[in-house]
């Protein structure tokens, strides 16, 4: 089930952007520190009453020099559009604005419950103009303070009540489940009508969990696969032509619901600081990933061409350096077969499981090998190591004081992994605990 979409809405300089950091906490700083992953604020994790959702702010969707209005409306309409539930904030200082009813009649045009949220009451006495909200007609003002955190519980607790019950689809759990991601004109919806072409046996078409997207069941050599279709997703004239940013959005609902991600590039006109964006999403989803260059057909090449690309690809994606990149035409379909024999490995490496004596064995031989460090005179002690985990396969390695393993040596374990088991097209992670 994919989680349900909060979109924070308002006018600038409500404390948009206060709310969103205070309510995802410290989730957006759990990254990992590795080079590479271009982080994005507009979008985020976050949790109430063990409800996890994603979470919006409009705040940092960029939509250029356009007028104030034009940019409001434009941050509304893909609020409306990606959320189950909008919180409209309002300042409480400024009382009810010409701005605020401008959102008003867009609101109440979406079938979206809404929840007002009346920011900047500090003190008890500007409570009693919380009853001035009223005349917008969302109900209950919740009065809150970004700056203190007070009133966000009860802001919350509304907010859940709205999240939309979601029947869990009974399916096969061999099926692979795949999207294609990629900045707009990358070859996307080329791509998702050359792999369903070619196959031509396409089972059936049924909606998904996502509102407007079509996922299409198909199978080939016994294996059935889903492709989770962003590409071909409706716009609202040229709503979200206005901001890149949107396509990270509609990435990120693709991702959610992926075993194996395909992050699509455009060998014709190379990489961009966007293409790295989009692809950190599914790297700390902890998704398999295949890095897909799309329209190799329109590149001059020579016998060095396609490695100097691949060289490229490493260094500006060194943290997708267990992802395979595959070289292909949807246009010509040269190379097409190579495609899904490496999604069918990336997802089975992805739920690989390790037996925990032929780990320890590993582990024990590398460190015959490179001994553990020694920080500040203390020594770090490997006691032994266990998989808790798969999607993506997870390690605990129980050590005798946690803030001796270094990154470094972790990354040094990860390599030893991956050279004994594979796991090549998935991301694999690594805790350290100490042993109780």
């Amino acid at each position: 089930m994919r989680k349900s979409v909060v979109a924070i809405v308002g006018k600038p300089n409500v404390g948009k952007s206060t709310i969103f950091n205070r309510l995802v906490g410290e989730r957006i700083a759990i990254v990992e520190d590795v080079p590479g992953v271009t982080r994005d604020r507009i979008y985020a994790e976050a949790e109430w009453l063990n409800t996890t959702f994603n979470l919006i702010d409009t705040g940092g969707i960029e939509i250029g020099d356009e007028p104030l209005m034009v940019q409001m409306r434009t941050q509304a309409e893909i609020a409306i559009d990606e959320s189950d539930v909008i919180i409209f904030m309002i300042d409480g200082k400024e009382g009810v604005t010409a701005a605020d009813e401008e959102v008003t009649r867009m609101l109440f045009k979406s079938s979206k419950p809404v929840v007002l949220a009346v920011n900047k009451m500090d003190n008890p006495e500007m409570r009693d103009r919380i009853y001035e909200f009223y005349s917008l007609g969302f109900g209950e003002p919740y009065p809150i303070s970004g700056s203190h955190g007070l009133g966000l519980g009860d802001l919350l607790d509304e907010v859940v009540k709205h999240f939309p019950e979601r029947d869990i689809e009974e399916e096969d759990e061999d099926t692979i489940h795949f999207s294609l991601i990629g900045r707009p004109n990358v070859g996307k919806s080329s791509l998702v009508n050359s792999i369903l072409g070619e196959e031509r046996v396409i089972v059936s078409e049924v909606a998904g969990t996502t509102r407007d997207a079509i996922d299409t069941s198909f199978e080939k050599d016994n294996q059935d696969f889903v492709i989770i279709d962003t590409a071909g997703m409706r716009k609202r004239g040229k709503v979200y032509e206005k901001t890149e940013k949107y396509s990270v959005l509609r990435a990120l609902k693709a991702i959610e619901r992926s075993d194996v991600v395909l992050a699509v590039l455009d060998a014709d006109t190379g990489i961009i600081e966007q293409d790295k964006r989009i692809a950190g999403y599914a790297h700390e989803a902890g998704k398999a990933v295949i890095i897909v260059v799309n329209k190799w057909d329109t590149v001059e090449k020579d016998d060095k061409t396609m490695k100097e690309f691949e060289d490229k690809v490493r260094q500006d994606f060194q943290f997708l350096d267990y992802a395979p990149v595959v070289f292909l035409s949807a246009l010509t379909k040269k190379r097409m077969h190579t495609l899904l024999p490496r999604i069918v490995e990336a997802s089975e490496n992805h739920a690989k499981r390790v037996q925990t004596n032929l780990l320890n064995e590993v582990i024990m031989d590398s460190l015959a090998l490179n001994p553990t460090p020694s920080i500040k005179g203390r020594k770090l002690k490997i006691l032994y190591a266990t998989q808790v985990a798969v999607k993506p396969p997870t390690f605990v390695v129980f050590v005798n004081d946690p803030e001796l393993m270094h990154f470094t040596f972790k990354r040094f374990l990860e390599n030893r992994i991956r050279e004994a088991f594979g796991f090549e097209g998935t991301p694999i992670k690594i805790y350290a605990r100490q042993r109780k």
